[in-house]
């Protein structure tokens, strides 16, 4: 007898994305496991990416991401979706050959005077060189390449931020060195494998998804995506309004009615973005709120109840919260003890 699909409420699904991005607890896991955990984090604005692991995981500091990034036990790199995703090393490679058919197949079909594939590739081979045993500055790859080169060539040779640019202490990130000499060449790993790799780290830090949604994070075509779910082991969910979701084993699931705790979450935070609306954590009443033509980057967040209910900013050395919805007292409280810790985070 063949089991019947289990469904998912939104609040199971709401609960389901919090708890894989450490948001319901914060994770003591090292920073890197944390960050395989989550499908990395975006890392526009280097702040957002230190705010987004302080509400993930306990007793992080700024240092020990700075750190890390020094140590290169974590990296900044363009990845999905053409935008800068901070990952582990382990998690570099896979990611990054996984997406690099697609980023420059869109590169070439959209990009003002894209050169041809060849000149892009007679360009990686000069900076390769460049950049055989060093970093070089953004002003000077644009010198040495000259526009559009400069601003495709890393689709044809892989490229890191290298600290100290792209952290907390110096946030423009125009420093960049060549990832197979940052943290070495990748393995055995290939185009598939990586595609195989980034649905499994997707699912696993947003799901359960649809196809759809995979492929809005992924930046793959959804034939391509389809066809990766189908080859993957895969567990079957439906949502409450019958649509079909996909999920790997064992990962967890929580009862709807666990608790959220008050989260505050910085621009770019990927549980904003289009992939997880079936999560609610957005209502979509305030998604012009957040974003709009004069917040494409959104605007800084908080959760109650695990949804957003307003925005905050750090301003005379303290948080500033500006609710959108009426809060009780409980919340008030909770909220203002979360801020506290976060002001102190930012001083």
């Amino acid at each position: 007898m063949i089991a019947p699909v289990r469904t998912l409420s939104p609040r199971a699904l709401n609960r389901a994305v919090l708890a894989r991005q450490l948001l319901l607890e914060r994770s003591s896991a090292p920073l890197p496991r944390a960050l395989e955990r989550v499908a990395g984090i975006q890392a526009q604005y280097a702040p957002s990416m230190y705010v987004g692991l302080w509400s993930r995981l306990e007793g992080f500091e700024r240092e020990a991401l700075t750190r890390a990034l020094e140590r290169r036990s974590v990296v900044q790199g363009t990845l999905m979706r053409m935008t800068i995703h901070l990952v582990s090393r382990r998690d570099y490679w896979p990611l990054a050959l996984g997406v690099r058919a697609v980023r420059r197949a869109s590169w070439l079909r959209t990009a003002r005077d894209a050169p041809p594939e060849a000149e892009m590739a007679a360009a990686a081979s000069a900076l390769r060189e460049r950049l055989a045993d060093g970093t070089i500055h953004r002003k000077e790859l644009e010198a040495l390449l000259s526009r559009p080169r400069s601003g495709g060539v890393g689709l044809w040779l892989d490229l890191v931020r290298a600290p100290p640019s792209g952290t907390w202490e110096r946030r423009r990130a125009d420093l960049y060195a060549a990832a197979a000499a940052w943290i070495g060449e990748p393995g055995h790993e290939d185009e598939e494998a990586g595609m195989d790799h980034l649905v499994r780290r997707y699912l696993r830090g947003f799901g359960p998804a649809t196809a759809e949604d995979v492929a809005s994070f992924t930046g793959l075509p959804i034939g391509t995506v389809r066809r990766l779910l189908a080859r993957l082991e895969l567990r079957e969910l439906r949502s409450a309004d019958g649509a079909t979701l996909v999920d790997v084993p064992r990962a967890p699931l929580p009862d709807p009615d666990t608790p959220a705790p008050p989260r505050f979450l910085p621009t770019w935070d990927a549980t904003l973005l289009v992939h997880a609306r079936r999560a609610g954590v957005l209502p979509e009443e305030l998604r012009p709120r957040v974003f709009s033509i004069h917040t494409p980057q959104s605007v800084p967040t908080f959760l109650v109840d695990g949804a957003v209910a307003g925005a905050w900013r750090f301003e005379n050395g303290a948080i500033r919260l500006e609710p959108w919805r009426r809060l009780d007292r409980a919340d008030e409280r909770a909220l203002a003890e979360e801020a506290e810790r976060l002001a102190a985070f930012h001083a």
